[in-house]
């Protein structure tokens, strides 16, 4: 008969993890915590010794795997609410227990699922829970027997939110701890018909940043951005849709500034991940710490390499740009469609041809396409609609492409994980004429990228490599 695990909280305290036969003690471990330990797995055990370190890498790894008898409510999250009194475990709260287990659960089944976003809605007969995985939203929970009000409330208290106001949209953040790692979530609330609609945006600190040649870059763009990153002025820009992966990149190109000959400086909102060896600055409207304060800020901190986390209005473009003149290399993202259509977007914002020519490097689009699943994925002979597709950038047609079945190992979604694809624009002078004399957007593409180096070749050649599908590239990049 299998041993039955030991609680989380019980382990981390008495410093004690069971694996198997053997009680894996770290320095703080007792006598009391022996026998009960004991008590609980019903039966002698093989005690191991091992220094606070080691300790704590088995602890970390042994819950955040769900190691032991496999059930989530053995693992649990410390939580650190905004404004209360440091970090605590969520289960040692006594008070509405059940409610407070199922938003652990909710939460841990998010993050151990490596979702994106939690969002939970009400409605007329109960409550709704899906996580964002890959992009795409599943239900994970959808029950009538839910007390939807005080699930939300619980939420809004880990949150710091006004638990009593319910007419107003209101943000607040929850810091979590998961097996060693720090986890902030970004938490937003909307009135509706029936209660509050909840988002959770997960953002996990230490995971997520990739070294360039793991982006899913060609040979050619990782040589055009390794030019970017070693410019000594400009600005660099990433655009793309929420959730298209534009931070990741910037943190790569980050990663090839040499940390030690330059001041690197980032203001952000929120810090995503943790950069070792870079100062990190987060903005705070409600006090005044916009991007353009905190940018004005960083230029008297002596910088050679300014990251502001997104260009929202026409004062931060504007001091972007004026750090540009004065031999700062700037890199930023951009809320626009494509490469070019960041010009455009930079002209809405104020700034003038002349100023955009003479300040903007490089521009990277990008998008995320889900990958193919390899334990089931299918060949088949292309249709219609994708020999249009390869015909439309002049490449040739495979003889079959791969379709999404789906199996256990994904999910039944066909797909697992991401891959990015890019269309990046390095300004020549060519690019730079054009824009200062007031260019189209469709003359510049015509100059600035050829037929091959667009976001929807990218994502085509991953089609003819069996990479992913064209139902995708049509899901998230339309025909052409």
């Amino acid at each position: 008969m299998a041993r039955a695990d030991l609680p989380f909280t019980f382990a981390r305290d008495q410093k004690m993890v069971l694996q198997g036969d053997a009680l894996v003690c770290g320095p703080g471990a007792t006598v009391f915590g022996l026998r009960e330990a004991r008590r609980r797995a019903g039966g002698p055990l093989r005690v191991e010794r091992v220094p606070e370190d080691a300790f704590e890498t088995v602890l970390n790894a042994h819950y955040r795997d769900g190691a032991g008898n496999g059930e989530e409510n053995d693992l649990s999250f410390d939580l650190e609410v905004q404004g209360g009194p440091g970090l605590r475990d969520l289960l040692e709260d006594a008070t509405e227990a059940p409610v407070i287990e199922l938003v652990n659960q909710l939460l841990r089944r998010t993050v151990r699922g490596g979702a994106s976003d939690l969002h939970v809605e009400p409605y007329e007969d109960g409550l709704r829970a899906r996580v964002r995985i890959d992009g795409m939203l599943r239900t994970v929970m959808d029950r009538s027997d839910v007390p939807v009000r005080r699930v939300i409330s619980r939420l809004k208290v880990m949150a710091g939110l006004d638990t009593a106001e319910t007419r107003l949209p209101q943000d607040g953040r929850i810091g979590l701890r998961y097996g060693g790692r720090d986890i902030d979530v970004r938490m937003s609330t909307l009135p509706g018909h029936f209660g509050e609609r909840i988002t959770l945006r997960v953002l996990d600190r230490h995971s997520g940043l990739l070294p360039l040649d793991q982006l899913g870059l060609t040979d050619g763009q990782a040589e055009v951005l390794h030019r970017l990153a070693a410019r000594p002025d400009g600005i660099v820009l990433a655009t793309g849709p929420t959730g298209s992966g534009k931070t990741t990149t910037l943190y790569s190109l980050l990663q090839l500034a040499d940390q030690h000959k330059r001041n690197i400086v980032t203001v952000e909102d929120p810090i995503e991940y943790h950069l070792p060896g870079i100062s990190q600055t987060q903005t705070n409207a409600e006090i005044g710490m916009t991007f353009a304060a905190g940018l004005r800020a960083t230029l008297r901190q002596d910088p050679d390499v300014i990251l502001v986390g997104e260009i929202r209005d026409v004062e931060t473009a504007q001091v972007a740009a004026q750090a540009s003149l004065t031999g700062h290399l700037v890199f930023s993202s951009l809320h626009a469609n494509g490469s070019v259509a960041a010009v455009t977007r930079l002209r809405d914002l104020g700034l003038d041809n002349f100023l955009i020519a003479a300040t903007l490097r490089g521009i990277l689009a990008q998008r995320l396409l889900r990958r193919l699943c390899d334990a089931c994925k299918t060949l088949a002979s292309p249709d219609p609609v994708a020999a249009a597709m390869f015909d439309g950038i002049d490449a040739p047609l495979p003889l079959q492409i791969a379709r999404a079945t789906g199996c256990e190992t994904c999910g039944n979604t066909g797909y697992a994980g991401r891959q990015g694809v890019y269309e990046i624009v390095e300004i020549t002078e060519d690019v730079a004429a054009a824009i200062g004399e007031n260019a189209s957007e469709q003359a510049l593409k015509q100059i600035a990228v050829p037929r091959g180096n667009t976001l929807l070749a990218q994502g085509l050649h991953l089609v003819a490599t069996g990479r992913t599908t064209i139902d995708e590239v049509r899901r998230v990049l339309g025909e052409g």
